[in-house]
């Protein structure tokens, strides 16, 4: 099965995992992803508060790209969350507004492009996963089941997003990241508060608030015991593993959970290694967590090669040596 594929930004820098445990697991389920060429950053939250108008012209460029470039379907995967909600809902916007699709389009034929609303199909790596490949299939690919680790699936407030049409899991109680998981073999802990938000950029604007945001997530896996937190979603996953310390500290815990992607758990069941998945990047090992399924990460970067809670610049953070 082939798609488009546009990483984002943080694909290419902090989610650098997410980005090889996908193309490692994609291997072993047969799916091929074609990099849009020349696409560009999505936005993120920053532009849409800013200006409407750039803001869907920056989005839809991308959304123009993959017209041009792709066929059998126009199917776009976005593994970030924000990604993709940013190219589903220009979309669906310039869809159902003739004046905004009309204002976008001026915008980008100064660069020799235009955009039909409608022609690519934005989709989730998630949902592919569940919806095109199947459990069935992926189950046939496990050979070291996660049996003994306990996860809490975490979805975060974007994948699953009321009010987007079509959404393949549901936005309030969403379980098809659990099927999954417990697909692997691992032991799906009940989490809560799995749609919740991790306060985003809200680092940037009111750590108190955002610190206050994370605790709640940290401390509801940490109630039902969980070994690991497994997310969909760079941001989700750098706000709960870069700022544990922070929560900590502030709050006076002691959390020490790993956040993982859940495509890093896969391969681990697939019997891939765990180098080839992007382990050793996380600032919260997951040593103790992978010791229970027998899988060993490789070595982690010293302490001073690695960059300080209070040096992150925000969405993204320098790549590790």
């Amino acid at each position: 099965m082939m798609y488009g594929y546009y990483p984002g930004c943080s694909l290419e820098k902090n989610a650098i995992a997410y980005h090889q445990s996908m193309m490692a697991v994609a291997r072993k389920l047969n799916l091929e992803f074609a990099e849009i060429d020349d696409w560009n950053c999505c936005g993120a939250t920053e532009y849409f508060s800013l200006e409407l108008l750039p803001a869907y012209a920056l989005v839809s460029r991308n959304l123009a790209l993959a017209q041009n470039q792709l066929k059998n379907g126009r199917q776009l995967v976005a593994p970030c969350s924000a990604c993709f909600v940013n190219l589903l809902k220009t979309d669906r916007y310039m869809a159902r507004s003739p004046e905004l699709a009309r204002q976008v389009n001026e915008a980008l034929a100064a660069g020799g492009l235009h955009y039909e609303p409608g022609s690519v199909e934005v989709r989730h790596l998630l949902d592919i996963i569940i919806n095109d490949v199947g459990y069935e299939a992926v189950a046939r690919q496990v050979v070291k089941p996660l049996y003994n680790l306990r996860v809490a699936p975490y979805y975060g407030c974007l994948t699953v997003r009321p009010g987007l049409e079509k959404s393949f899991d549901n936005p309030e109680y969403p379980t098809s990241l659990d099927r999954l998981l417990d697909t692997l073999g691992a032991e799906v802990v009940d989490f809560p508060l799995k749609a919740h938000c991790c306060g985003g950029h809200m680092t940037q604007i009111s750590e108190d608030t955002a610190l206050e945001m994370i605790r709640r997530l940290l401390k509801n896996a940490a109630d039902y015991e969980a070994d690991v937190i497994v997310t969909v979603c760079p941001m989700c996953q750098l706000n709960l593993d870069a700022y544990q310390d922070s929560v900590n500290k502030k709050f006076g815990t002691r959390y020490r959970i790993p956040v993982l992607y859940f495509t890093q758990l896969m391969g681990l069941a697939f019997g891939l290694r765990p180098v080839e998945l992007g382990f050793g990047k996380e600032f919260v090992s997951p040593t103790l967590a992978l010791a229970k399924i027998g899988a060993e990460p490789p070595p982690r970067p010293s302490k001073k090669a690695r960059p300080s809670r209070d040096a992150l610049p925000m969405p993204e953070m320098p790549e590790e040596e």
